[in-house]
């Protein structure tokens, strides 16, 4: 039996990707290691298209079949032809020839893994996650100082720096009193947010290299890796990759766990878990978390997504544009009615409308929310995939795109987030508290009969000027985008009648 030992440069290899705890790929995994003498056997992590998963990588000699979700009789006859020298094509859904020391995952020309562009993504479901030569480290020799002129902004609701210049964060933290920290805020309650943990099981080396380097320029001795608790599977993936990469990284992170709630993947209610505190809500702000964050510690906060953007700035100093004022990729998962969810990763100019064919959709496009659960509500996805770009059409900038299709009904919708980020909000100021739920209410009088957007829209100006946190700043965004897409059908409800039938009570 033949264990991971690293897999690029290698052939022949089997890999067999899929996400961390998947027990259909424990199986393919053992029965691929029983039938194989001389073909080694890796596990990798997640290649990100879950209808592929397990997804198993047959390569000899520069070349790779990709066979998908095969049968234990499947993979013991794959190995052996792998074995006598051939490769699996009858079942593959694509045959790539590659550099054989490619280090990242080569793309078929076509299908769900040909979407968009893979830099951070490339190693997913092609390396091993915790063989630190499959990986190269920049922060051995170098820090984030070679990424400060790149124009980086954070990503994700979870990071400190979201939408704003990661650099700008740093050099707060680098010229506060007190020893600074590094914390990678991982902590994601929300099933349909999973670009994180797709690169935490398909790259987590990668990112904790750029943790490292982060830590290694802001000068922080101590760095931490937030996770949900309910995540057992990815919390032992992860210890397996520290201990993996311990000896080489010069900062190593201590993985600490949070509770599952969504609450508690804000930035600064991060750093109350962390602090271990009874009530798990976010600070009040100035103070930054930059001058005074984690036991009153400079603290930089950024998702893994910002790290994996970080090494690979410090390592493709070219690929970042500053003058853009946006760059780097995104990764999105594209989720909603499908048949299964897909992560992708497009570069700042690509349309939206791309991810659509990363999936199957069930049933016919209607509409999509973009940026998670509190995202905004569209009818056209021909948008940028930028931060900007998506802020300038009132979409969300995390990393979801949710597709809707004909049988969803834009007011049950949003009424459904407005009731979400009533119980979600944290209680502590009062437009978080009070206004959201107002907002819900003010949507349950549409199926009354009273439909009144201009006081629906000023409570939501309200709300996101004086919100102290996201939910509640955000939580008008998918109610107000959604009746600019569809008025028409709000009017209706108020008439009495749900145009797509999706309604057959209040909400």
């Amino acid at each position: 039996m033949i264990q991971n030992a690293g897999a690029v440069g290698r052939s022949p290899v089997v890999r067999v990707a899929a996400a961390a705890g998947s027990g259909a790929a424990e199986r393919v995994v053992q029965a691929a290691r029983d039938a194989a003498d001389a073909v080694p056997v890796c596990r990798t992590g997640p290649a990100g298209v879950d209808a592929y998963e397990p997804l198993v990588l047959a390569t000899s000699d520069g070349t790779t079949a990709f066979v998908p979700d095969p049968s234990v009789p499947a993979v013991e006859g794959l190995v052996a032809t792998v074995a006598d020298g051939d490769l699996p094509t009858e079942d593959a859904v694509a045959v790539v020839e590659h550099d054989p020391d490619r280090a990242t995952l080569p793309v078929p020309d076509d299908g769900p893994l040909a979407v968009g562009r893979r830099a951070v993504l490339g190693p997913c479901g092609w390396v091993d996650p915790f063989a630190p030569e499959d990986t190269a480290l920049v922060s051995t020799d170098s820090t984030a100082l070679e990424a400060t002129d790149s124009g980086l902004r954070g990503r994700g609701r979870g990071d400190a720096a979201a939408d704003e210049a990661a650099a700008e964060t740093w050099a707060t933290v680098r010229s506060a009193d007190g020893d600074p920290v590094v914390v990678c805020n991982a902590n994601e309650s929300r099933t349909e947010q999973r670009a994180d943990e797709t690169l935490l099981g398909g790259a987590p080396l990668a990112v904790l290299d750029g943790i490292a380097a982060v830590a290694a320029y802001v000068g922080a001795e101590d760095a931490v890796v937030y996770v949900n608790e309910d995540d057992d599977a990815l919390h032992r993936h992860l210890r397996v990759a520290v201990d993996a990469v311990a000896d080489h990284l010069p900062v190593v992170p201590q993985l600490v766990v949070g509770p599952d709630e969504y609450r508690a993947g804000g930035p600064t209610a991060a750093l109350e878990a962390l602090e271990g505190a009874d009530r798990i809500e976010p600070r009040l702000q100035p103070p930054t978390p930059a001058t005074h964050g984690l036991y009153g510690r400079p603290t930089v906060v950024h998702t893994p997504r910002t790290f994996a953007q970080v090494r690979r700035a410090v390592r493709y100093p070219d690929a970042f544009e500053a003058s853009t004022g946006d760059p780097g990729t995104r990764v999105l998962t594209v989720t909603g009615d499908v048949t299964a969810p897909a992560t992708v990763e497009l570069g700042p100019d690509a349309s939206l409308a791309a991810v659509r064919e990363a999936v199957d959709e069930t049933g016919a496009f209607k509409m999509a929310c973009v940026g998670g659960v509190l995202g905004g509500i569209t009818r056209d996805l021909d948008v940028a995939a930028s931060g900007r770009a998506r802020d300038a059409a009132g979409l969300g900038t995390d990393a979801v795109v949710e597709l809707l299709n004909q049988r969803r009904c834009p007011l049950a919708d949003a009424g459904e987030r407005a009731r979400f980020a009533a119980t979600a909000n944290s209680g502590r100021c009062v437009p978080g508290r009070e206004g959201t739920k107002q907002l819900a209410e003010l949507l349950r009088d549409v199926y009354d009969g009273d439909f009144e957007t201009d006081k629906i829209r000023e409570l939501g100006r309200v709300m996101a000027r004086s919100s102290n946190c996201r939910t509640g700043a955000h939580a008008p965004r998918p109610v107000t985008t959604a009746i600019d897409a569809f008025e028409p059908e709000f009017r209706a409800h108020a008439n009495g009648r749900c145009p797509s039938g999706a309604c057959t009570e209040e909400l």
